[in-house]
């Protein structure tokens, strides 16, 4: 077996973990479709069914049937579990039973609709999550899907059908997932959708006009059967390089491209490129790192040939081997490659000639059934020539001179030996010596050992003496013994050292991912999270760090983490702006903005970019491939765990506002018996007081201020149980026609005896027309803003309210003539527990807050502005609607 043919380690280790996380963990099969309707549930209830008539236990944990039919009748004979109900806005809601289900441990959950959001209150924000915590528990789940909801796919369902899709299942949920395809060609699709199979009548016609259009549709369809087919795909490669397979199954096309620092390697990526687009198969990218030591030239030749494979859509890999053609077959093999393109040997000089075209043609032997396409790249410059730095493990100046050294010392030694043994073992010490330096030296040392001792050997100790001519046969194959020992010992010793070095720095990059997953995982909060990220980026890349965050009120803007060791200027600030906004590196070392400080890396993960991170250091362009690729799993990496944080604090969020609806409730019924109880009590005993008989001065205004004051806090009561009301989303308006001059006479009858001195105008003009709206939250908004001219105005100022229509609009406004309202406070009156600069003490601040709660709950909207003759203008508007026709009067 060659070593090409060889099961990866790597992939070996691969599969025994994602078998046994496979036995911890239930199975999850979805139901894959295109779209709505096309049989998603009903494929997932027949296969249910056939499970239940195997044995198995299976339960329905949440199917939605949508009324049909057909799709009713395969749910019964199935356990069912009874929904969890909740209320969320005063709408009665039914979701997944979770708790129910873990405690029940069925062997099979359906669970339709898998990129469900559930109600606020519940455990996750998706159903996803749910799911996810039914497999941790061992249970197999069967769920629903469809191609819109695939995060990956969002972004391209937008551009074809205009709908922005806002429920989205993150693609590492589908990560070891059995897919079943549901299929339906959409003219019978369309023809379910007329025949009232998908949706009623009036809903079917929407959807054939916007989202069920046959072109959408038909694209719907192809990226649902690729998605498909790129999920079986996976499974296939990696399969494939599990096992010690001889060959590649060639199930589906993909291509594998030969990347170096040769110029001609940008025209063989475009060329991979444009085959791939035509073949439409996904291709790889490959640089296989022999352990040569290149120049800054070559060096920054290689990063750009790389990132344009990256950027043209291929899958970047970087491996180590000196033996270039085996890694090649190698990493082909690993990776399920039908196609190999590599270059015509085209290089100067005989011998590099040579050395490719045997390269070449024992590629083409070793191919087995992977499809070699030897092309010319043509259109590019040739490279500078330079000398060539020597490979790693070809020695060092030092190691030449320490052969030198041990060869004289031998040679010594053999003078000592010589009349003793004569010239023939002599020839075993150099030998010896030879073998024990090309262990200990690298290749080209090696080598100049061997020539030194055979010429040494040979000049001072073989007849004829002080001459390089050989008599004898024995001789003369000892002498040429130690050029191939030499070569062989010097050769063997560098692959041994380059295999070392590889492995080390192998080691490094996982010990550092585990390093840096470890500790992010251990992580409670934000804060914590990017203290670790700043701290691992400076000591695994010996870099300057910052991390750059979305500004939550701005979200476009970027927040520079305050405690990173990279002062982040406003240029630089700029450029992390751009990374961020168009998802591309940028700054040092890449094409975009090269002057820049450091290097600016987005945070990407499939729902967007999350952020920037920057790097600056002194050896940022020194980077070698197998440490840049390093760098970016650091960056993959904390891209997931931040998407991660993200999720849990939105679960976290969820949770409180569940928590705050219930604290609402609570207090919303403490105040309601546990103070409008002793206040009834109080201003019953104020009226009784004033009827129990005559009262002298005193008493009378005792039992006037009781009442007062007893008003005054009923209406406070009042105040906090609206606000209470309107913040728990409990608030529903009750839609009526209204007639607003009713409105505004009901409006000044009730707030009459709270005027005191002041005088109340109305201005209604005769044939206003109806508003739909809640007549009681309006007369209540309308009752607040007369209390409060009344609060804030003198005694004995008149208050006005009018009320018009024009343009589509019904305006109602009360008038005073107090000192107005300051400038700041214009824009900030209706805020809860916002008063006024120059209000009266006393007062909460929530009467105008619950003017506006009211008002927008009618779809109005509601403005303060001061008058120009002095005082301040409260004005409500509302929509106005077609007027209903009333029926005639039988004459």
């Amino acid at each position: 077996m060659t070593d090409s043919d060889r099961p990866n380690p790597d992939a070996l280790l691969k599969a025994v973990q994602r078998e046994e996380q496979s036995r911890q963990r239930g199975r999850l099969k979805v139901f894959f479709g295109m779209s709505p309707g096309v049989g998603k549930t009903y494929a997932m209830l027949e296969a249910a069914r056939r499970e239940l008539a195997s044995g198995r236990d299976v339960v329905i944990g949440y199917v939605e049937t949508h009324g049909r039919t057909e799709t009713e009748a395969l749910t019964r004979g199935l356990p069912q579990l009874p929904r969890r109900e909740m209320e969320y806005r005063g709408v009665r809601l039914t979701e997944l039973d979770l708790d129910g289900l873990l405690q029940r441990r069925p062997q099979l959950a359906l669970v339709d609709e898998l990129a469900h959001t559930n109600a606020p209150g519940s455990r996750h924000p998706k159903r996803y999550q749910d799911v996810e915590e039914l497999r941790a528990a061992g249970i197999d789940v069967f769920t629903t899907l469809n191609v819109q909801h695939v995060e990956s796919r969002a972004e391209v369902i937008r551009e074809i059908t205009g709908s922005t899709i806002h429920e989205t299942v993150p693609d590492s949920v589908l990560d070891g997932a059995e897919l079943e395809l549901v299929d339906l060609p959409p003219g019978d699709l369309l023809q379910r959708l007329r025949e009232g199979k998908v949706y009623v009548s009036d809903r079917a016609a929407t959807a054939v006009e916007n989202f069920f259009r046959e072109g959408n549709l038909t694209a719907l369809r192809e990226l649902a059967l690729r998605l498909a087919a790129e999920h079986v795909g996976h499974d296939t490669q990696f399969f494939v390089a599990s096992k010690a397979q001889s060959g590649v199954w060639k199930t589906g096309q993909r291509l594998l491209v030969g990347v170096s620092p040769s110029p001609s390697s940008l025209s063989m990526v475009r060329w991979t490129r444009g085959l791939a687009e035509n073949l439409r198969a996904p291709w790889l990218a490959l640089h296989v790192d022999t352990g040569a030591v290149l120049e800054e030239a070559d060096r920054q030749r290689l990063d750009r040939n790389l990132a344009l494979a990256r950027d043209l859509g291929a899958e970047v890999i970087t491996t180590s081997d000196q033996d270039v053609v085996s890694a090649l077959l190698r990493v082909a093999r690993q990776q399920n490659v039908t196609q190999i393109i590599i270059g015509k040997p085209s290089p100067p000089g005989p011998l590099n000639f040579w050395r490719s075209y045997v390269g070449l043609n024992r590629l083409i032997r070793l191919s087995g059934n992977i499809d070699v396409h030897c092309v010319r790249a043509e259109g590019q410059e040739r490279p500078s020539r330079r000398p060539r730095l020597p490979r790693a493990g070809e020695g060092t100046l030092a190691q030449y001179g320490v052969v030198c050294a041990v060869v004289a010392a031998v040679t010594v030694l053999c003078f000592l030996l010589r009349n003793l043994t004569g010239h023939n073992p002599l020839s075993l010490v150099y030998l010896l010596t030879v073998v024990v330096l090309g262990l200990a030296v690298g290749r080209g040392p090696a080598v100049l050992a061997a020539t030194l001792s055979a010429c040494l050997w040979n000049f001072l100790f073989v007849p004829p003496l002080y001459t390089f001519r050989i008599g004898s046969l024995h001789d003369g194959l000892m002498f040429g013994m130690f050029i191939v020992v030499g070569l062989a010992m010097g050769q063997l010793t560098a692959r041994l050292r380059a295999q070392e070095r590889n492995e080390r720095e192998r080691e490094e990059r996982a010990t550092a991912l585990y390093l840096l997953t470890r500790e992010l995982a251990e992580c409670r909060n934000l804060p914590e999270l990017l203290g670790v990220v700043v701290r691992q980026l400076r000591e695994v890349f010996a870099a300057q760090v910052a991390v750059l965050l979305p500004d939550s009120e701005a979200p476009s803007e970027l927040l520079t983490y305050p405690f990173g060791t990279f002062e982040v200027s406003a240029k630089e600030q700029s450029v992390a702006v751009w990374a961020f906004r168009n998802v591309k590196p940028a700054g040092r070392t890449t094409d975009t903005l090269p002057s820049a400080a450091a290097l600016y890396l987005p945070l990407t993960t499939p729902t967007g970019c999350l952020g920037v991170i920057a790097l600056a250091a002194p050896a940022l362009e020194q980077l070698t491939p197998g440490r840049r690729n390093l760098l970016e799993s650091f960056v993959r990496q904390i891209a997931l765990v931040l998407d991660r944080q993200r999720l849990r604090d939105a679960e976290q969020e969820a949770q409180w506002v569940a928590e705050s609806e219930r604290l609402g409730k609570v207090l919303l019924n403490s105040v309601s018996h546990e103070l409008r109880t002793p206040l009834a009590a109080l201003q019953t005993a104020g009226t009784g007081l004033r009827t129990a008989g005559p009262l002298n001065a005193v008493q009378t205004e005792l039992v006037d201020e009781i009442e007062e004051a007893g008003a005054r806090l009923n209406r406070l009561v009042r105040n906090l149980l609206d606000v209470a009301r309107l913040e728990s989303g409990h608030l529903q308006p009750r839609l009526d026609w209204c007639d607003l001059t009713d409105l505004c006479q009901v409006a000044a009858r009730g707030v009459g005896p709270l005027l005191g001195a002041r005088s109340l105008a109305l201005q209604i003009p005769p044939g206003l027309p109806l508003v739909r709206a809640d007549f009681v939250l309006l007369e209540q908004a309308l009752l607040n803003l007369l209390v409060n001219a009344a609060v804030h105005t003198p005694e004995g100022t008149p208050i006005e309210l009018s009320a018009g229509a024009g343009e589509g609009t019904a305006w109602i406004a009360v008038s005073d003539r107090g000192p107005g309202l300051a400038a700041a406070d214009l824009g900030r009156v209706f805020d809860r527990f916002y008063r006024a600069t120059a209000a009266r003490p006393g007062g909460t601040g929530l009467g105008l807050a619950i003017v506006r709660g009211f008002v927008e709950a009618n779809g109005g909207t509601v403005e303060a502005a001061n008058r120009p003759d002095g005082g301040a203008r409260f004005t409500i508007r509302l929509p106005v609607t077609e007027a209903p026709k009333l029926p005639a009067e039988a004459s």
